[in-house]
């Protein structure tokens, strides 16, 4: 029996520079690890590569100014809000840099205890014992500050409120869990939540908004000749300096499509390859659910689309196989899986495996594999994740 399964390797590139032709690069790198290693490129292995240096490749970066323009130009007068946006220095905080500057005044509610993405202001035991209502208590800065006393995150030491409210100095803040709250103050607002948008959205709408955008709205075409995302502007954009943000990358099929050719021709493998941003999982001690992008993976080739059809392994061993010992429940084990259904949806066999799509599965271990840090690792190579205990 083979005894390797899954492996996941980082591969180190040069620094990926706008304009460079990073299917080259990419295509360059591999083959430079498989002389290091002697390993071979194998169809079905995966290679992903990360959404931030695609985008830099394609030098999809829009400036402070070009944010606000933008948001000038759907808001011209009169106060906005913004609700329920994430509380991140990389994420947000050069985006709300951009739209205070768009606008004559800005109210920014942030929900609590929490962020969408799991950002503490304050603990939940805090706000337990506290008495407050996170249904119906509604505060202003200073009203939240002589309740909780100390704001400081946990990790990074940082004060979000007042990070954010010295941003622009025509920033007021609240928090409230209602987005319906931001109407008290104005009917022009900005829903700044990333996978509940929709939701938020609606409720606003049905709330008496006027005119209600959210982050896919800006930036998701060229203002003064700044980068672009068609389908999710603003979203998945991070800081690039103190007036840049470097956006999440456009046209990310033809990307995914390209390199996949272009491997197939250097290699004769027919890999699939995905783009991946932040994964999906969430930190056990800091309670953040990593997934501030819009998608795991905003593209990738067929191979990953659909959900794995696993068995439950050590369900079967226990449920049919559990008087079995040794090499008679190898055989065992490996004769039910050649003989599993193709479709092992809802089937009890199946029970406890995780109903995620491939390419949430596959871009979350490539997120963890080559980390937010200095690993230099923004391509991953993925050996026999297709595989099962009965490949040979």
């Amino acid at each position: 029996m083979r005894t390797s399964g899954t492996q996941a390797i980082g591969i180190r590139t040069p620094i990926i520079s706008p304009g460079d032709d990073l299917p080259t690069i990419v295509v360059d790198s591999l083959l430079a690890h498989i002389l290091e290693s002697g390993q071979s490129l194998q169809t079905k292995d995966i290679v992903g590569v990360t959404e931030a240096v695609v985008a830099r490749a394609q030098s999809n970066y829009a400036t402070v100014d070009q944010i606000a323009a933008d948001v000038r130009a759907k808001f011209p007068t009169g106060s906005v809000g913004i609700v329920f946006p994430i509380l991140s220095r990389n994420r947000f905080s050069i985006l709300l840099k951009g739209i205070a500057r768009g606008v004559e005044k800005l109210y920014v509610q942030l929900s609590y205890p929490a962020d969408e993405v799991g950002n503490h202001i304050i603990s939940p035991e805090r706000l337990f014992e506290s008495g407050v209502n996170p249904y119906t208590d509604v505060f202003t800065e200073a009203e939240f500050r002589e309740t909780f006393g100390s704001l400081q995150h946990t990790f990074t030491d940082i004060d979000y409120l007042d990070l954010y409210r010295n941003i622009g100095d025509n920033i007021e803040i609240i928090l409230a869990n209602d987005p319906c709250e931001i109407l008290k103050h104005t009917k022009q607002v900005i829903a700044g939540d990333i996978h509940t948008r929709a939701f938020t959205k609606h409720r606003l709408l049905a709330g008496g908004a006027e005119a209600v955008y959210d982050l896919t709205d800006f930036l998701n075409k060229p203002v003064d000749g700044s980068g672009y995302n068609p389908a999710y502007g603003l979203l998945g954009s991070n800081k690039a300096d103190e007036e840049r943000v470097k956006l999440f990358p456009h046209s990310c099929a033809d990307f995914v499509q390209t390199l996949h050719a272009l491997l197939l021709e250097k290699t004769g493998a027919d890999v699939e390859v995905l783009i991946y941003g932040d994964g999906a999982f969430k930190d056990p001690v800091g309670k953040i659910w990593e997934l501030a992008d819009p998608v795991v993976s905003p593209a990738y080739t067929r191979g990953l689309s659909g959900l794995p059809n696993e068995l439950k392994l050590k369900y079967i061993a226990d449920s049919e196989f559990g008087d079995k010992r040794g090499e008679d429940a190898r055989a065992a084990i490996v004769e039910r899986i050649a003989q599993k259904d193709a479709n092992l949806m809802g089937k009890e066999e199946a029970e406890g495996t995780t109903p995620r799509q491939l390419s949430d599965l596959v871009g979350s271990l490539c997120d963890l594999m080559s980390g937010s840090g200095d690993k230099g690792t923004p391509v991953i190579l993925v050996k026999g994740y297709f595989d099962n205990y009965a490949s040979s």
